[in-house]
């Protein structure tokens, strides 16, 4: 049973979201600098996370950098080996799925009751997303970037699942280029 909203685009949104968290993790520890956490949800529409506390911002990141390198092996691995610890990770917390409409948003499920703490709804609606997509799909749409400098990971929502580099616009280009230039030398 698919539960989601009427169409694919929140789980899609919260894959991406997951994505884009755990490569700006790997980026802010390459560099020492902080993580935007809330900016990085609010821009994946986490409509509270310009008011959840900073202690609960904190005990999010923590827990996606205990995730960070099982989701990054999604691009290498198969199903069956994010299933245990994805079903261990889901066992921690308390899901009570229910339907629900707020802050103009359309109708949609929250996986954690009213009274969970914000981390734990956040932790929920990613590791129900990653669920959702190894169910259906298994890993083959999660990826790492094809340019020979870039480790990120990506989330592939293409139709035919061609996608090959990360969202920096940068690693196509450096890449195309390279590619161009072999070319143009070899005759």
């Amino acid at each position: 049973m698919y539960v989601t909203s009427g169409n694919d685009t929140e789980i899609r949104q919260t894959l991406e979201a997951v994505v884009d968290f755990v490569n700006a993790i790997a980026d802010t520890d390459a560099l020492c600098v902080e993580l935007e956490t809330r900016s990085l949800l609010e821009e994946h529409n986490f409509s509270r996370a310009a008011i959840a506390p900073a202690a609960a911002i904190r005990r999010l990141e923590d827990r996606m950098r205990e995730l960070a390198p099982r989701i990054r092996s999604l691009a290498i691995a198969g199903p069956d080996d994010a299933v245990d610890w994805i079903n261990a990770e889901l066992a921690e917390i308390e899901i009570a799925p229910s339907l629900t409409e707020h802050d103009g948003d359309p109708l949609h499920v929250h996986w954690t009751p009213g009274s969970a703490k914000f981390d734990d709804q956040v932790i929920a609606d990613l590791l129900m997303a990653l669920t959702q997509e190894l169910a259906d799909t298994g890993t083959t749409r999660f990826g790492r970037c094809a340019a020979s400098d870039c480790e990120h990971l990506f989330y592939d929502s293409t139709r035919n699942g061609s996608r090959r580099f990360c969202n920096d616009a940068r690693c196509a280009s450096r890449t195309h280029t390279a590619d161009h230039r072999r070319r143009q030398r070899a005759g």
